[in-house]
């Protein structure tokens, strides 16, 4: 039996781990550079999650994990945050969320 050739897919997404950080796409982990401001449209506690409407028009998922700070994190609907955006497994996801 021949063996076949060792391949691999290299997807054009998250690459950074094989062609390094300079030529890398947005991973994961990326954010962007400055806060952004927007408000809370839904929050559920019994899921802990929902969505913030961000000033530019376009709405966030929010996790509970991603708002800051110690015990039950919750938010409000119609409370003004401020946050940061990185990209989740399933879009853009918003983290360090905190009242303004």
């Amino acid at each position: 039996m021949i063996p076949r050739p060792f391949s691999f897919r290299i997807t054009a997404r998250c690459y950074r781990e094989v062609v390094g950080p300079r030529d890398a796409a947005p991973c994961g982990n990326r954010k962007e550079e400055t806060p952004l401001r927007g408000t809370v449209k839904w929050f559920s506690d019994q899921k802990g999650f929902g969505f913030i409407s961000r000033e530019d028009g376009d709405d966030v998922f929010v996790h509970h994990s991603g708002i800051l700070g110690e015990g039950y994190r919750s938010l409000t609907e119609g409370q003004a945050v401020e946050f940061d955006v990185t990209q989740g497994q399933k879009g853009p996801q918003a983290t360090n969320v905190r009242p303004v």
